[in-house]
């Protein structure tokens, strides 16, 4: 007799514990397939520290090989589900297509980022919900402080070191508390201009910080901001994004070369392709998990509206709080519904209170409650720790180690370059993945899923209150608020990178703006045999210097031929070696004719 096939799409918190659930209580007794885009479940309340060189990128993975014995994980997008055949379609990190087929389907897809309609933004912005969004922003920061000190002008060197976070939910303020003290040690080791010191700006329309949170953890959070040196500034945001810095609502024009767009999400696109009843952009369906007139689907974290019993006439709010414990429910009644005559009464409803929420502020400052306990400091911070440690799937005596360094020796102040300005779009729908050249796959952000619409722009609060990251309410965007830490944990992130055009460049051309050169597959990546700089990533098309949301010259491309390996490539085409070692298409001294470093389209 067949076991019964079981397909998980999606490996955040939601699709994860459904997983983990489901092969403990299977016991072997089905076929259980995991679809992610990567082979590793992302423990999203530590990727700050990532970004501020406390935790090293593999300390906040877990792999799903490692962790999940008894379940088979694939590679891959979902693309298409045809509910009639059972069957899912997707797209391998290589471009390969795949199907698979099931009996029961777990949709647990997540959410990706949301765009408003605020000119320059999705060109100059950077996200920050995956890895490699974490990679760039540490060495970003690192690169801007050491160009600043190298003997610029006041005004390029002040605006190197100025850096503007928009969005004061969960991610924004942990984002601007621990990047704060990070550029404060680099500037320990890189000494600026006289009267120069880094400054961090942190932006929202809300009347305060973490708005969705209990005042009290609110006013910690501003204190322990203020007090540092960082500018929180409510009742403000971007109104334009340039090249050379962000224009305010105030009407203030804040010279940068760093935007961090912490805003807001929303659903995957996904769950809105089936043509099932939605509610907001999230699938209807049962206190069970079940989606209505398919009992063999059931979906659950960001991609499901789950009725709230606990406030009835409302849904669960899109917390990581309610996707872990909606993936435990989720696993338990997949199984059930296998059971030979179990139907619809082997089935648990979801029910679920809040238990509390830690936000950690850098160093031993942090802000927590509890059990609705009160606590701010030292004492905050080591809850905060604690919590993190226990809620982990693994790598715990990894995380401590690295905790443990950090408190004796100083940070490694160096930038590796592995990921491009332009390998870390905000228009994507898969932070979790780099961006590479030569995938054709994705559509315009102007009206893909990372796009908002007006009603999104215009609409109050979400009738789901907040973000799969945070607790309670929207902020003042009208938005659900990118936020990662309440209770126990953190949102599921399980989409596709979109990915660069490339052009073809004929050998011996000069690059056109724009142009990129020719990459024999896609998982090159950034890689060239023909670039001078194989230590550094390959940049498609520059200005001098790193503008915001733009690469610089020291991204450069990767080449086995260079002559200067030391130095960075920031052309846009194959170069050859000339006689004299120089690159034959190497651009002429002065100023590089820009290229835009992201195609116009957007996610899937």
């Amino acid at each position: 007799m067949r076991r019964p096939r079981i397909v998980i799409v999606g490996a955040g918190f939601a699709g994860y514990r459904t997983a983990r659930t489901l092969a403990r209580a299977a016991k072997g007794r089905a076929d259980i397939t995991l679809l992610n885009p990567t082979d590793y479940f992302l423990y999203l309340p530590l990727l700050p520290q990532v970004a501020a060189g406390i935790l090293e990128p593999r300390r906040v993975t877990v792999s799903l090989s490692g962790t999940l014995r008894e379940v088979r994980p694939v590679l891959g997008e979902a693309e298409h589900v045809d509910l009639d055949a059972r069957t899912v379609h997707y797209t391998n990190p290589e471009g390969d297509q795949g199907t698979l087929g099931y009996d029961r389907l777990v949709l647990a897809a997540g959410s990706v980022n949301k765009l408003l309609p605020v000119p320059g933004v999705a060109e100059h912005a950077h996200g920050f919900r995956g890895l490699p969004e974490a990679l760039y922003l540490r060495d970003h920061l690192t690169r801007q402080v050491e160009l600043a000190s190298s003997g610029m002008n006041a005004e390029e060197c002040a605006a190197r070191c100025t850096f503007v976070v928009v969005g004061a939910g969960y991610t924004g303020t942990e984002v601007a508390a621990q990047g704060q003290l990070f550029t404060d040690a680099l500037v320990r080791a890189h000494p600026l201009r006289r009267g120069i010191r880094p400054r961090w700006l942190l932006l929202d329309l809300a009347s305060r910080v973490l708005p969705e949170l209990d005042e009290r953890l609110s006013r910690t959070a501003d204190r322990v901001l203020r007090a540092r040196g960082v500018e929180v500034r409510t009742g403000t945001s971007v109104k334009e994004a340039t090249r050379d810095g962000v224009l305010l609502t105030d009407g203030e024009f804040v010279d940068t070369r760093t935007l961090a767009w912490c805003v807001g999400v929303r659903p995957d696109p996904l769950a809105e392709s089936l043509g099932l009843p939605m509610e907001r952009g999230r699938l209807l369906v049962e206190p069970t998990l079940q989606v209505p007139g398919r009992p063999e689907v059931f979906a659950c974290g960001d991609a499901a509206a789950v009725p709230d019993l606990e406030r009835p006439g409302e849904y669960t709010p899109m917390t990581a709080q309610h996707a872990w414990r909606q993936g435990k429910v989720a696993g338990r009644n997949v199984a059930a519904s296998l059971v030979e005559g179990g139907g619809a009464a082997g089935l648990r409803p979801y029910r679920h209170r809040d238990m509390g929420f830690v936000v950690d502020l850098g160093g031993v400052q942090a802000a927590a409650n509890p059990l609705g306990v009160h606590l701010s400091g030292p004492a905050a911070g080591a809850v905060a720790r604690g919590y993190h440690l226990a809620a982990m799937p693994g790598n715990r005596v990894r995380v401590a180690a690295d905790w443990l360094l950090d408190a004796v020796l100083p940070r490694q102040d160096v930038q590796l370059g592995l990921v491009r300005s332009w390998s870390v779009p905000l228009d994507t729908a898969s932070p979790e993945l780099a961006r590479v050249p030569g995938d054709h796959r994705h559509e315009p952000a102007a009206s893909g899923p990372g796009a908002a619409t007006e009603e999104d722009v215009n609409a109050g609060n979400d009738a789901d209150g907040t973000d799969d990251r945070n607790a309670y309410g929207t902020n003042a965007y009208g938005e659900n608020t990118d936020d990662r830490n309440e209770g126990i944990d953190v949102k599921d992130v399980n989409d596709v990178n979109d990915v660069k055009d490339v052009k073809d460049v004929k050998d011996g051309d000069k690059a056109t703006d724009g142009a990129g050169e020719h990459h024999p597959s896609p998982e090159d990546g950034s890689q060239s045999i023909t670039s001078p700089t194989p230590e550094v990533g390959r940049h498609s098309g520059g200005e001098e210097g790193s503008r915001v949301g733009q690469s610089s010259p020291e991204e450069g491309s990767q080449s086995i031929d260079s002559p200067t390996p030391e130095v960075g490539r920031h052309s846009s085409g194959p170069a050859t070696a000339r006689k004299d070692g120089t690159a034959e298409d190497e651009p002429a001294p002065g100023p590089v004719e820009r290229g835009d470093a992201r195609d116009a389209k957007g996610d899937r």
